[in-house]
């Protein structure tokens, strides 16, 4: 997958929680979606949209009712849901909240090796510089990130290095996602 699709479908809270749920065997109805990922109706309902509008989610024909739709993954969803129920996996219920930013996953996959700033930021082409520091800080806050100082560079340029959950969501989502188009 390439890095900007990833971007894409980590740009809704509840995207990443929804496809790891469907690939786990929820069924893809909105009421246990809705039950087994906590969300609020409205943020659950701008997700489901976005995930069929990218293309990973459609409505399932040949289910019932059309005012209790099914939805089922595509080829490119199951992809997606895969590396979704992985990261899932990985973290605990305390990281679900950092997990649902947007921009968590998509610098974590950068991080697949310890980076400078301006690295992380070349891979993500459109995130700002903002959002980038807002991220890395949080993520070391939480003992994600570790972020070391090289004092003998003209100016002092900081690395980043994932560790501990986050580490392990950077293998998982560093060896699935891609950073060149092919």
């Amino acid at each position: 997958m390439y890095i900007e699709t990833f971007v894409n479908i980590t740009s809704k809270a509840w995207a990443v929680p929804i496809l790891a749920r469907l690939h786990a065997g929820v069924a893809g109805r909105q009421a246990p979606l809705l039950a087994s990922t906590g969300a609020s109706r409205t943020a659950f309902a701008q997700s489901m949209d976005h995930l069929i509008k990218i293309g990973l989610l459609e409505r399932n024909p040949g289910y019932g009712h059309p005012l209790r739709p099914e939805f089922r993954l595509t080829p490119l969803g199951i992809e997606a849901a895969a590396i979704a129920d992985k990261v899932q996996r990985v973290s605990t219920e305390d990281d679900q909240k950092l997990l649902r930013k947007s921009w968590t996953l998509p610098v974590l996959t950068s991080l697949h090796r310890p980076c400078h700033f301006n690295e992380i930021k070349r891979n993500l082409r459109t995130i700002s510089d903002r959002a980038l520091s807002q991220s890395l800080k949080s993520m070391e806050g939480k003992e994600w990130i570790h972020r070391s100082v090289d004092e003998t560079a003209r100016p002092p340029r900081s690395l980043y290095s994932s560790v501990n959950t986050g580490e392990m969501i950077s293998r998982i989502t560093g060896s699935e996602i891609s950073f060149s188009q092919q």
